[in-house]
Order: structure tokens, then sequence, then C-alpha cells
């Protein structure tokens, strides 16, 4: 069968930007902190991921030094972070309940429980979204950071659910660089780049949008940057756990 990610590795500037992209990652995980000591920076970076994460749709990073969070948007994104452990292997398996669990997660604060983990009634939005189930459940060989980018840029632009969708598309990204074997660990933290480059971020997801293949190669090549400079936030916090 014709691979449907297969078309966009020939896009200008993709394979390369995939190589970069491995590449940062594979150095951040041969760190010597890394070696052993990698649930802790992992636990940190899923928490960096969250916090920036929550931002990017409005919320308040700052996690307060006693008492619970309430800040909806950071409560949900915590959320997430502490159960992505268990929802890789149904992202493997079946993609859209594992979405579907993101968004009750993120969401719990934020709507009625008859919204929760329900996609709006569009045909056009179930039918999209059966089809990126299909191809993370593995009906695509191209590289983890080619699907990583196409995730998080189609749930983007389909935003299928009536709130948290940001949260719910960093998070089914995030997933992805997982369960792809791109960071089996959780290392990274390509939220940060988002975050400080919010306006690029915007306009990047607009283009992949479109469908053209500028727009499309814009956003892969921006997400591979965004993969890049995760791996230095990465290394960042690694290296704090070695000299800390």
């Amino acid at each position: 069968m014709t691979d449907p990610l297969a078309p966009l590795l020939e896009l200008p500037g993709v394979e390369e930007a995939v190589g970069a992209a491995r590449e940062a990652v594979d150095q951040v995980h041969g760190h010597p902190v890394n070696r052993r000591g990698w649930p802790a920076t992992a636990a940190e970076a899923s928490v960096r991921a969250a916090r920036a994460s929550a931002a990017l749709d409005g919320g308040d990073p700052e996690i307060p030094t006693a008492g619970e969070v309430d800040e909806p948007h950071l409560a949900g994104a915590l959320r997430i972070a502490e159960s992505l452990g268990t929802l890789v292997p149904i992202w493997q398996r079946a993609p859209m309940q594992a979405l579907a669990r993101l968004h009750v997660l993120a969401a719990t604060d934020l709507t009625g429980d008859d919204e929760l983990g329900r996609p709006r009634p569009s045909r056009g939005v179930t039918r999209r979204l059966d089809l990126l189930g299909e191809i993370v459940a593995g009906g695509t060989s191209v590289p983890g950071a080619v699907l990583v980018a196409v995730v998080h840029g189609e749930l983007l632009a389909l935003s299928p659910f009536g709130t948290a969708n940001g949260v719910v598309a960093r998070a089914a990204a995030r997933l992805t660089t997982i369960s792809t074997g791109l960071d089996p660990k959780g290392l990274i933290v390509p939220e940060v780049c988002y975050l400080r480059r919010s306006d690029r971020y915007a306009a990047a997801a607009a283009g992949f949008a479109t469908g053209t293949d500028e727009g499309l190669a814009d956003w892969i090549l921006f997400c591979c940057e965004a993969v890049e400079a995760g791996a230095r936030e990465a290394t960042s916090i690694a290296e704090a756990a070695l000299t800390g």
C-alpha cells in the first residue's frame, strides 16, 4: 500500500531537518545524566512542557508553592503530564481512545461532563480523525519527526473539541514523539520553543492548515527546529541535575 505521508519527505529541506532533529535527540539521550537518571529529567521535562502548553492556551503557567493548582489550563496540562506513560500504548493501539482521554484530562475544569472526550459532531472532522488514527496506528513508515508534525498540525487545524484543543494537540504530539521512538524517554521540551516563538508557531500552524506544499514544508521544518530547541532545553535540565 502507498504510504500517505511519504510525499512529505520530498518537500524542500524536510529530509535534512528530520536528520538534524534525530541527531539532536540522540545527543540528549547520550548525556551521562540521562543514561541512568533519565526518570528525573523526564519528569522535569514533562512539567516544563505542561507549563508551556498551558501558557500557549492562555493559562497561567506558574505552579503555586502551596496548595493545589486551580488554574484550569495548567491543571489540565499537568494531569496529562502525569498520565502520558499509561497513554502511550493506548495511543499506539487505539489513537482515538487516547485522544478522547487527553481531552477529558485537559478540559475537566473547562467544560461540562457531556462534552468531555467528544469531538464536534461533524462528518468532516470525524473522517479526518479516523484517517489520522489509521496513520498513527501503523499506516505510515515516515520518520518520527514527520509523524509528530502531522499529528500536531492536523489536530490544531481540526480543533475537534470545544475546548483545550491546543493542549490536546501538543500532548498528542508528545505521545507521538515517545511512541515513534524519536524520544522514547520523553526528555525533550519543544513546547518551550512554541511558547517563546508563539507568533511563528501560529503562522506555521495556519500554513499547515492550508494543505499547500509550502505550508506543509514550513510547518514540518518549524517542528523540527522546535525538536532541536527542545533538545537544548533537555540538555539544560540534565546539566542542572549534574551540578545540583
